[in-house]
């Protein structure tokens, strides 16, 4: 495995930051309360591609699961037996995803990256989806049937979930027209060998 270099260390730590930020900073829609580490786990793929934005959420989990309260809903190694605790699974899947495939798109557009997100929330909803249903009804003794997840899980968070996910897309351009966007050696090297 790769070491990181002390830039990439830094690009870790700042999204580790953002998403445990993001899991506290509450946006109420309805009688539901939004938080904003969806979005920062979207941001950690696309920005610093795939190994880095997978890592960094990855450590941000493993904090969590150490003890140290970075969860909504405080952490611990317990927080495996929480309904919620799949879609923090999920977001380390999304950021490789969206890390991975952003790369290989052959043009950095709000659209495109659009559809790099909205694969990436597939994702994180097979995970948390699947993880919520095996919980509660297997493990915790709280019985409640897929439709009940799927429901209010899944199809009633669509809209504001998209709606993290296109303004994920606009930050993401914003940034790479900034120059803030990690670039990803070995697909470079690829597109070197295939054009020599």
């Amino acid at each position: 495995m790769k070491k990181l270099e002390l830039r990439e260390m830094i690009l870790c730590a700042l999204f580790v930051a953002l998403v445990a930020a993001g899991a506290f900073i509450r946006i109420p829609v309805g009688s539901d309360v939004f938080t904003l580490q969806f979005m920062f786990t979207l941001l950690a793929g696309l920005l610093l591609g795939r190994r880095l934005g997978a890592t960094a959420v990855f450590v941000y989990v493993l904090l969590g699961l150490i003890g140290v309260p970075v969860f909504a809903s405080g952490g611990g190694p317990g927080y495996v037996l929480q309904p919620t605790f799949g879609y923090l699974l999920g977001f380390i899947v999304q950021a490789w995803f969206c890390g991975w495939y952003s790369r290989r798109l052959k043009e950095i557009s709000m659209k495109s990256l659009l559809l790099v997100n909205v694969g990436g929330m597939a994702i994180v909803y097979l995970f948390g989806l699947s993880w919520f249903y095996v919980i509660s009804n297997y493990v915790i003794d709280a019985p409640v049937s897929l439709w009940w997840v799927v429901l209010y899980c899944g199809i009633l968070q669509v809209v504001p979930d998209f709606l993290l996910c296109t303004a994920a897309a606009g930050i993401a351009v914003k940034c790479k027209t900034a120059g803030v966007w990690v670039e990803n050696n070995e697909i470079r090297n690829i597109y070197n060998v295939k054009e020599a």
